[in-house]
């Protein structure tokens, strides 16, 4: 498994299911029992260290209980966690989830400001200089000479001022670095303002979108080709649309083409798409020619497709995220 680097920005929120919060004279109850812990971007770094690679996350959180829990649990998982800005003015960002009968999920978020929603472009700097100023290095007095090389982000950083103009220039110095950018926007609509400016512009050279997010981005009611590459820009290398069971599709400017699923027993979808992603992202940080030659990329599909259907298969994304042997496990029975 590749050993290249991720950095991965964006919001990690303090997760709180409804089956392990309950009533207590009055007082909602949290069973400390279970770390629960989420955001897409912080998920994929998860995925991609437990798959053998290298990940750091860059972000701001609550000088709260919630904040050190969440940058212990990306520690504990091998992710680094320097690019971590704790605030002492705003509370860590907090998300409650109700889980369906079918595994799907419906959010309720807590933000407003959340800690967040609040990283500036000169705190960003100042955090993770080396991370993002050397081209994107990070742990710069242990690993040295050791290049990030995917910078991975979602849309809910681009909601509001200060965190996106942070995230921003981000992209830029990663860009002028030479990091492959990588983009799943992981629409939350209850978080924007309007649908119309969740609708904004999409810019990466990797691309990943649901079936319901490629609906709701184009406004159309069919996901086909030519639905798909109304997304495509001129930058883009490969644009990724997962469909749940029924598996992914991939376009690139060579080819295009879809990727059959596993059918598991699906319990709990969370992080689903934030492991198809980080296993992708794995296999291809090192070697981007993999975009150009089709058949390796429908090999590393596969193997992204395997990744999202075992987290499926447990409750919580984290939790769920596999290692490699459980992906060969699958894969060798397939």
């Amino acid at each position: 498994m590749s050993l290249g680097a991720l950095v991965a920005a964006g919001t990690f929120t303090a997760i709180l299911s409804t089956s392990i919060i309950w009533m207590e004279h009055h007082r909602f109850v949290l069973d400390k029992k279970w770390p629960p812990a989420g955001g897409a971007p912080a998920n994929v770094a998860i995925a991609v260290s437990r798959l053998g690679g290298r990940a750091a996350f860059v972000g701001k959180l609550g000088d709260d209980e919630f904040g050190h829990m969440l940058a212990g649990i990306l520690k504990q998982n091998g992710v680094s966690a320097e690019g971590i800005n704790f605030d002492t003015g705003a509370r860590t960002a907090l998300a409650f989830v109700t889980l369906r009968s079918d595994g799907e999920r419906e959010f309720m978020f807590y933000r407003n400001p959340s800690a967040d929603m609040l990283l500036r472009p000169m705190s960003l700097i100042s955090i993770s200089s080396n991370l993002l100023r050397s081209a994107l290095f990070w742990h710069f007095y242990k690993l040295n000479f050791f290049y990030a090389k995917v910078f991975h982000y979602g849309s809910i950083s681009l909601i509001v001022e200060p965190c996106r103009s942070a995230h921003l220039k981000a992209m830029e110095v990663a860009k002028e670095a030479g990091a492959l950018l990588s983009y799943d926007p992981n629409l939350r609509l209850p978080l924007w303002p309007s649908k119309e400016e969740a609708k904004g512009n999409i810019i990466a050279e990797v691309i990943k979108v649901s079936d319901e997010e490629l609906m709701f981005l184009t406004g159309s009611d069919n996901v086909d080709d030519e639905t798909a590459l109304s997304l495509w820009h001129d930058n883009l290398k490969l644009l990724l649309v997962t469909l749940g069971e029924k598996g992914c599709n991939y376009y690139t400017e060579s080819f295009r083409g879809s990727v059959d699923p596993f059918h598991v027993d699906t319990v709990d979808t969370t992080g689903a798409g934030d492991s198809f992603v980080g296993a992708l992202l794995c296999n291809i940080v090192d070697d981007r020619t993999v975009i150009e030659d089709e058949a390796r990329l429908r090999e590393v599909l596969r193997f992204a497709n395997a990744c999202g259907a075992i987290t499926t298969t447990k409750k919580g994304a984290i939790p769920a995220l596999p290692t490699v042997s459980e992906v060969q496990t699958l894969l060798n029975g397939n």
